[in-house]
Order: structure tokens, then C-alpha cells, then sequence
């Protein structure tokens, strides 16, 4: 027979749990999250391997919830295996024809010590840049990749290219592309934007 204390602290960690989880019901998994899913879909050489995560853009809100992870798989043709996501739900693996990344350097695998900045909190930065400050941005597209040669030479570094979308002011119903921001996934720092807010117009 349980003893009434042990009774008590069973049913606070049950309550606790249902809590969290409850919390977490409705939210669109996070890119790295999407990391780990993703894992369980690629051979063992190639887990946590990953050269690129990148989405579709966002419905109904600023959340995407269709993405595709990208490992480095030395048994694929192109050195690739990509695993789509729907709403965290494995839709499609497949290899990819990467020719030109591969020829590029994009086939690179992403540092994952450096990777600090998931793809939330990326919205997040974006969002507070000055110029969208009396926009409504409605819709976002995210690609997470290494810089390449941009930006100060550290051709490892993790970037977020977040691009966006924002309401148009005379028809609010009808959404403008107004450009990208570009974010660092290791400290958040924002090394360049190119947004073209005269869209909105």
C-alpha cells in the first residue's frame, strides 16, 4: 500500500508532467529539435551531421511547420540525406541531387557547438530589428546554413537567413515580401539585413 507521502509526490510529478505537456500541445517543434527527430531517420554516420535546415514559408501565423534537415551522408550519391517535416511529423526522406552545394562547399557540416540561436528565438531577433518596428509581419521563411565567405572571413559560422513577409498598408488582407534578416546562430548578432520595407507602400 502507498504511504500518504509517497502518494502526495506521485500525484504532484503526474500533475507536473500532464503541465508540461499541456504547455507544450500546439507548438510547432523548434529546428534543432527537429535535429534530434530528424536522427532517427538517417544512418548512424550521418546523425547530427547536418549541412542545412531550412523551412517553407510560415500559414497562418510566424511559425513554420514544414522543414527539411539536410545531413551529410557519405553512403548518398551527393553526400546528402534530407528528412521533411510537417507539424514535427516525419513526411518524406529522400537523397537529394546537391551538385552545386557540393561543388560550392555547401555541403559542409554545421558546427553543432556553435549552433546557441534556434530557430524561435532567430523570429524573435528579427522581429525587434528598428525598421519593421510599425510593420505587421505576418509570414517568415527560415534557412540556416554556413556563412561562407561573408562576414568577417569565419566561413563556419552558422547564419539564419530570416526572410519576411508584412502586410501591405493600403490592403492588409495582401502580404509583401520586405527582404531578409541575416542572424548568427552562435550569439544572436544581426551581421546584415537587407529589407526593402517601401514594399509595403
Amino acid at each position: 500500500m502507498m504511504r500518504p507521502f509517497h502518494w502526495m509526490v506521485t500525484l504532484a510529478v503526474s500533475a507536473w508532467m500532464s503541465f508540461g505537456i499541456g504547455a507544450r500541445a500546439g507548438e510547432e517543434p523548434t529546428a534543432f529539435q527537429l535535429i534530434e527527430a530528424g536522427n532517427e531517420h538517417v544512418g548512424v554516420d550521418a546523425r547530427n551531421r547536418v549541412v542545412q535546415i531550412r523551412s517553407e514559408k510560415s500559414v497562418g501565423g510566424l511559425t513554420p511547420n514544414i522543414w527539411y534537415v539536410v545531413y551529410y551522408d557519405r553512403d548518398a550519391t551527393f553526400d546528402a540525406t534530407e528528412v521533411k517535416f510537417g507539424a514535427g511529423k516525419k513526411l518524406e526522406v529522400k537523397r537529394p541531387m546537391r551538385m552545386l552545394e557540393k561543388m560550392g562547399g555547401g555541403d559542409a557540416v554545421l558546427d553543432r557547438a556553435r549552433l546557441k540561436i534556434d530557430s524561435n528565438q532567430a523570429i524573435e531577433i528579427a522581429l525587434k530589428e528598428p525598421l519593421l518596428e510599425r510593420l505587421t509581419i505576418k509570414a517568415t521563411e527560415l534557412k540556416l546554413e554556413r556563412a561562407g565567405s561573408k562576414w568577417g572571413g569565419d566561413e563556419k559560422l552558422p547564419i539564419w537567413r530570416v526572410e519576411l513577409w508584412a502586410a501591405k498598408l493600403n490592403n492588409p488582407n495582401r502580404q509583401v515580401n520586405i527582404g531578409e534578416v541575416m542572424i548568427s546562430a552562435e550569439d544572436g548578432k544581426v551581421p546584415e539585413t537587407d529589407l526593402k520595407i517601401k514594399r509595403v507602400d
